[in-house]
């Protein structure tokens, strides 16, 4: 019921929208779709479906009964097909009208797990390289129905006619489009059949091509099959082996590598079959392959991310589905439960792989993990049997070098991890040295995944690595020593004081370290906090840093006393010298940490270079 405004007492009225037909075929036609090159599916899909609906007609047909043919000669692009047909009402419900329902259209939306598609705006992708696009077809529901013609242009108008049933003697569909001329890349014979195949390879109708030379011509000449094999997963083969081979040939045929292995996908519920191919070689964490999709057959997207999950992208895969949902350009897949549950399902699939690669080919497992235990990793963090599984299996910078937690905890009954890559640096060698099992667990993943490693081996224990952890492990100097160096200690701390950092005498190997700096990052990011509170102190900011603020750990400079430099470096009894000697060591400790150096640390290193530099010459001269 219209409504009425009655404070004023004028009856509203009701009015329609009023539609630029040329601005929306402009819209549907040149925004919806990501390349003109999608008028052929487009065309060729129509085409399938109404095979589809020809066969429900007559079930009794052979299967390749009926097909479509396309034809191309540079002048002209033509899809013809011997589905169902439609009659005058059928061209006025699905040809001239968008975005208006009938009983008809509705009773077809619900039959359309049997289509690709669904009636409506595919064919005005035409309009991408033709102004005028020219339809003849003759119904196969009516024995006598007359043929219809429509000739639809580009700024929204049409013409329907009915011709007598000789135009067109048999049933079906025939599209005509003369391409404009600068659709020229898309319309020419070598690329309409290259397109085809691109298309339509997995098609389960024939589908044939004929560029009008009559022989070669440079396509397969007249009548080429577009889709002359099923797809290799439908195939027989003579043995489980050969079978193999052919999947793994067609995976290296579709995205240009040889697959580490393919694992079959096979998901009876929604129809769905094909093959994963696992990539040979690393893949950089976070990027995504894009999944060739393809719906009952029509290759409907070649970047499908969305049919696995995130942590797969070690495997790309090619499948065929009969329940997925295109979106309204199909040009990708509609996210909704029967999506999820497919992408929960090949989950699913992968893991069970990984299984079987663990229980029954350790090669093929070492080679897999070798190119994607960053995969493997982030998947056992959330998914514990592929933890238990796994674990024991894949590789971990360490102080006995890259080898893999199980060879590592017969070694270490305690298993030390950092928690950076730059800490793991500054002790890994004296660590090594001092029998220590470390292991760097500043890359993503790592640290989490060594905590876990007593859910697997219960005799192992795991704890994180700590400063006071390794000074236990050096061993202090005598006393007397301790005295003799009291002077130079004193002066290096005095020296180091504007970064915090203490100095000590110790014994370990190997010898050719002069010095460990032992700093974490968080004892610096402490510092930091203290000095700004420092500097703000009074302030709103400098109240909220002192909040914040705790007792900030100093850094340990240890020299080491085995060392020749370091026994030179105590013995100087210049005071200038002995402080530029101790700025020179903590430079030198600090570089060999790899963490990035601060400007007043850059700044330390070129001066104790240039003062030692100048002390050498001014005894040399």
């Amino acid at each position: 019921m219209p409504l009425r405004d009655t404070s004023a007492h004028h009856a509203a009225t009701d009015r329609t929208f009023q539609v630029d037909l040329r601005g929306l075929v402009d819209l549907l036609s040149h925004h919806l779709y990501s390349s003109p090159r999608v008028y052929l599916r487009e065309l060729m899909q129509n085409a399938v479906d109404a095979l589809t609906a020809r066969h429900a007609l007559e079930p009794t047909a052979p299967a390749d009964a009926f097909g479509v043919r396309l034809y191309a000669n540079g002048s002209v692009v033509r899809v013809e097909d011997d589905g169902v047909g439609l009659t005058e009402a059928d061209v006025h419900t699905f040809l001239a009208t968008i975005g208006r329902s009938s009983k008809r259209a509705d009773r077809i939306a619900e039959q359309r797990a049997d289509f690709i598609g669904q009636f409506g705006i595919g064919l005005l992708s035409c309009f991408l390289v033709a102004d005028e696009i020219h339809v003849l077809s003759r119904s196969a529901r009516t024995p006598d129905a007359p043929a219809v013609e429509w000739r639809g242009r580009g700024d929204g108008s049409y013409t329907v006619r009915t011709l007598p049933a000789s135009a067109r003697p048999r049933p079906g569909t025939t599209v005509t489009l003369t391409p404009r001329a600068d659709a020229g890349e898309w319309t020419r014979p070598a690329q309409v059949h290259a397109l085809a195949r691109h298309f339509g390879s997995l098609l389960r109708h024939p589908v044939t091509f004929d560029d009008g030379t009559g022989g070669p011509g440079g396509t397969d000449g007249p009548g080429a099959s577009v889709n002359p094999e099923p797809a290799p997963w439908a195939r027989t083969y003579p043995t489980p082996g050969a079978r193999s081979r052919a999947l793994a040939a067609y995976g290296e045929d579709v995205f240009g590598f040889t697959p580490l292995d393919t694992i079959e996908l096979d998901l009876p519920a929604v129809g769905l079959k094909g093959i994963a191919c696992v990539l040979p070689e690393t893949v950089p964490a976070g990027r995504r392959h894009g999944h060739r999709v393809h719906v009952k057959g029509m290759l409907l997207s070649e970047q499908a991310e969305e049919i696995l999950p995130e942590w797969a992208f070690f495997v790309r895969c090619v499948v065929d589905a009969e329940s997925l949902r295109p979106t309204a350009s199909r040009e990708s897949l509609y996210e909704d439960d029967t999506l999820a549950a497919v992408r929960d399902a090949l989950a699913e699939r992968l893991r069970a792989w990984i299984a079987r690669a663990a229980a029954s080919d350790p090669d093929l497992l070492g080679r897999f993990l070798q190119a994607h235990h960053l995969a493997v990793k982030s998947l056992a963090v959330h998914d514990d049997e592929i933890l238990r599984m796994l674990l024991p299996w894949l590789p971990f910078e360490t102080t006995d070098g890259h080898c893999t937690l199980d060879e590592f905890a017969r070694t270490h009954r305690t298993v030390l991890v950092t928690s950076s890559v730059e800490e793991f640096r500054q002790v890994a060698a004296i660590a090594s040295a001092a029998g220590l099992g470390v292991v760097n667990g500043g890359y993503t993943y790592d640290r989490e995944l060594v905590h876990r490693l007593p859910e697997i081996r219960p005799e192992a224990t795991v704890a994180d690595l700590d400063p006071a952890t390794l000074t236990a492990h050096l061993d202090p100097v005598d006393r007397e020593t301790e005295l003799a160096a009291a002077a130079y200690l004193a002066l290096a701390r005095d020296a180091l004081a504007v970064f915090d950092c203490d100095v000590a005498l110790r014994t370990f190997q190997p010898v050719s370290a002069p010095a460990l700096l032992i700093d974490s990052r968080e004892a610096r990011h402490e510092r930091t906090r203290s000095q700004l509170a420092r500097e703000q102190e009074g302030g709103l900011w400098g109240d909220i840093l002192g909040a914040l603020r705790q007792e900030a750990p100093r850094a340990q400079l240890i020299l080491n006393q085995l060392n020749p430099l370091v026994r030179t470096a105590v013995a100087i009894d210049e005071p200038e010298l002995a402080r530029t000697s101790a700025e020179a060591l903590y430079g030198q400790a600090a570089m060999l940490s790899r963490r990035p150096l601060r400007p007043a640390e850059s700044s330390l290193i070129n001066r104790s270079f240039l003062d030692l530099l100048a002390h050498a010459l001014r005894k040399d001269s």
